[in-house]
């Protein structure tokens, strides 16, 4: 799990952006996915229904503490970013908190949340990112290291930063959240590595480079 910490240190010092909204963005998601990576409950509750319904019933669940952390952290940073109305903050916060939920939810096989944070950061115009995501790769991609977490949701708070400094009108943040909140919706009932394995090209992409 050493990669995970890595990843966030490296992110959160390359990002395209404002150094405090990098900073916040990738070691403020780090610590909170930190958190849950020592302190979660195995075999606990998945998911945002899981977790909510847990929290319903009096049960705080260390899943429920990184949500809420999580969205504090993008909330901070689309207001370092120049965020100050309520749809701006939300919208902002929302990118930057989904954009962490969904590499999470990718990281379930070697080397599969780096290949799409890897080829998020080219399109995105972040060459720190893209670097860190390839220097890491082999070793993930050989099951010598795992982001766990920390990695996973540091990676994809920092991507969310690049897809807020890409994409400024309301109409395109607002179609961006949309489609994460879509992604997120859809793993709550379909399982990403069985759609994956059911796509030739996609499972191909997917087990390029792994070690079996």
């Amino acid at each position: 799990l050493l990669a995970g910490p890595a990843l966030a240190v490296a992110v959160a010092a390359t990002t395209a952006a404002p150094a405090a909204a990098g900073l916040v963005a990738g070691l403020g998601a780090g610590l909170v996915g930190g958190y849950d990576d020592h302190r979660g409950e195995p075999g606990g509750p998945k998911g945002f229904r899981g977790h909510f319904t847990a929290l319903q019933q009096g049960d705080r669940t260390t899943g429920t503490v990184k949500v809420l952390g999580i969205s504090a952290v993008g909330v901070t940073c689309a207001a370092l970013l120049g965020g100050r109305g309520a749809v701006d903050l939300a919208l902002g916060g929302a990118a930057v908190a989904g954009g962490a939920n969904v590499l999470n939810l990718l990281d379930l096989r070697p080397g599969r949340a780096l290949k799409v944070g890897l080829a998020g950061a080219v399109a995105l115009g972040q060459p720190g990112i893209a670097g860190a995501c390839a220097a890491l790769l082999p070793a993930d991609l050989g099951e010598r290291t795992m982001l766990g977490d920390t990695g996973a949701n540091a990676l994809g708070a920092t991507l969310g930063v690049g897809l807020l400094l890409r994409v400024r009108s309301r109409t395109g943040r607002a179609a961006a959240v949309a489609a994460l909140v879509a992604l997120t919706a859809a793993s709550e009932r379909v399982s990403f590595s069985a759609v994956i394995d059911r796509s030739p090209g996609l499972r191909w992409l997917d087990r390029l480079g792994r070690a079996a």
